[in-house]
């Protein structure tokens, strides 16, 4: 207990701020978040549905939530043909699948975009939606069209809701290094991508990172995926504060790092919210996954990095100008995300991160910050950059420690 006549505790400081960040959540965003998550009908739910009831020759269909490689073995048993036939009848289904092969997921996913362009396309003249329904119609529209131009490769695509998607850059069938970007808050099928102040979007992020991968390596086989696929936080508001999205889209995140083909090694590099997804995941990843990197970061859910039981390297970041740092680094009750992984204490490998400029622009060329990242992004471990100067972030790497007091 705590007189009114002496100072009250470091932790009931904490307790009592993080109280108070409650109430102006609540009073100000409140609980819209979840409200706002919705958008023009669930197209995944009657695909499912579809797909529940289809068959392959004499065969049901697996269920989409097996094992990737369950949905793998089940893929190849079938010809070219068959893959197809599955691909063109049920697009929303199999564009989603981990396990079915990437080039059927680009395929399925374009005709999947197709199927949504003229889905708004329609909306946009639908005089039972309001002009601001008719508006955000042809907002998507848009999107979809973009997506659909110029040979993209769409891993994930799902209309549903404010809608997700993923896309690499890359050959991701051949890639020695996958390197997966983890976005944070108001990420949805809107803002996958922009074109002003592209490098704070997930294409612009995971472009500028396959960009600087290629030119810190050349020779290294490197694929980057703009990881959009899941439901973020939307706002500042009571979903951003807890932890339930994290654990939704960690799962999510496991699934897709499980099954992706070959045996490359994989780098996660998780911004703002994003940081609390891949903490949250870190427990489950597979063993391929040897970094996570993040940036940002509102804490990981947890107190320090061993709390984290990976096997990967955790490093981490933050610009000087960050605001993030002014969040309050606890939890209490369900609410916060954990100890600061910058600070001394929580155990990561610390970057620097000069010339990032506040909390978007960890992606933007040129940066101190995107170079640690493409150096980590294709193990060249001995060539990044340690905040303050110092080697400390590469100790206990072989050869990276050594290498680098040489260059100092």
């Amino acid at each position: 207990m705590t007189s009114f006549g002496s100072s009250p505790s470091l932790s009931s400081w904490r307790t009592l701020l993080a109280l108070a960040v409650v109430f102006v959540l609540l009073t100000t965003t409140g609980w819209t978040a979840v409200r706002h998550q919705r958008g023009p009908g669930e197209p995944w739910r009657a695909a499912f549905l579809a797909w529940e009831r289809g068959r392959s020759g004499d065969r049901p269909l697996p269920r989409p939530t097996a094992p990737p490689r369950l949905l793998s073995a089940f893929f190849a048993s079938l010809t070219g043909a068959e893959q197809v036939r599955l691909a063109t009848k049920h697009p929303l289904v199999v564009g989603n699948l981990n396990g079915a092969p990437v080039a059927l997921r680009y395929l399925a996913n374009r005709l999947a975009l197709s199927q949504a362009r003229r889905v708004e396309h329609d909306r946009m003249t639908d005089t039972r939606l309001s002009s601001d329904g008719r508006w955000q119609a042809g907002r998507r529209m848009h999107r979809f069209e973009s997506m659909l131009s110029g040979g993209r490769q769409i891993l994930a695509f799902d209309p549903s809701g404010k809608g997700r998607a993923a896309e690499v850059f890359g050959d991701l069938d051949l890639a020695e290094r996958v390197s997966v970007v983890v976005p944070g808050v108001d990420t949805n099928v809107l803002t996958f991508e922009k074109t002003h102040r592209r490098y704070t979007a997930p294409v612009g992020m995971a472009k500028s990172l396959y960009e600087a991968e290629r030119a810190a390596d050349p020779d290294t086989r490197t694929a980057v995926i703009a990881w959009a696929d899941y439901t973020a936080p939307a706002g500042l508001g009571m979903d951003a504060a807890i932890g339930k999205l994290a654990e939704d889209g960690a799962v999510r995140l496991s699934a897709l790092t499980a099954a992706l083909p070959g045996n490359s090694r994989v780098s996660l590099f998780c911004h703002s919210y994003g940081s609390v997804v891949c903490g949250v995941a870190a427990r489950a990843l597979p063993a391929r996954v040897a970094d996570v990197a993040v940036a940002g970061s509102p804490g990981m859910r947890v107190g320090n990095a061993r709390q984290l039981r990976t096997g990967a390297r955790v490093w981490a970041m933050r610009d000087q100008d960050d605001w993030i740092q002014d969040v309050p680094y606890l939890a209490v009750g369900g609410l916060g995300h954990g100890a600061d992984p910058v600070s001394r204490g929580f155990g990561s490998r610390v970057l620097s991160a000069e010339g990032a400029i506040g909390h978007s622009g960890y992606f933007e060329p040129g940066t101190e910050s995107l170079g640690n990242f493409a150096e980590i992004g294709v193990g060249s471990y001995s060539a990044v950059s340690c905040a303050d100067g110092d080697v400390t972030c590469r100790s206990g790497i072989p050869g990276a420690e050594e290498a680098g007091a040489e260059e100092i």
